[in-house]
């Protein structure tokens, strides 16, 4: 389970807000489970989607969205959720495991089964 506060300032739409933010930490754990751009003869490998192994619906976890307003002229809400979701899963798995992970994709040392 993912729990996410985001100081957002004025929440013009909170569906939006909470949606941006779900996406944004689907797309961090996506790339710390071992989503990766590989290259091969200098190119990349994946033309698009199909081809990047992001996280699928039945893989996410459950996400709660908590929007904190505040007087702040902040910004937008597309990417908080996708740089802390990664070291948040590393610590997580140090928690239950011991183990420290510190290269992306984390799929190298552990396994997402």
């Amino acid at each position: 389970k993912v729990w996410c506060a985001i100081d957002i300032g004025t929440a013009i739409d909170p569906a939006i807000i909470k949606a941006q933010m779900m996406s944004g930490i689907i797309f961090g754990l996506s790339s710390a489970m071992g989503q990766e751009i590989t290259f091969a003869d200098g190119e990349v490998e994946q033309a698009n989607f199909p081809d990047y192994d992001a996280m699928r619906m039945n893989q996410c976890p459950e996400i709660e969205v908590e929007i904190l307003e505040t007087w702040h002229k902040l910004g937008g809400a597309g990417e908080p959720g996708t740089p802390p979701s990664i070291p948040a899963l590393a610590n997580a798995i140090h928690a239950a495991t011991g183990k420290r992970l510190r290269t992306l994709p984390f799929s190298g040392e552990v396994s997402f089964a």
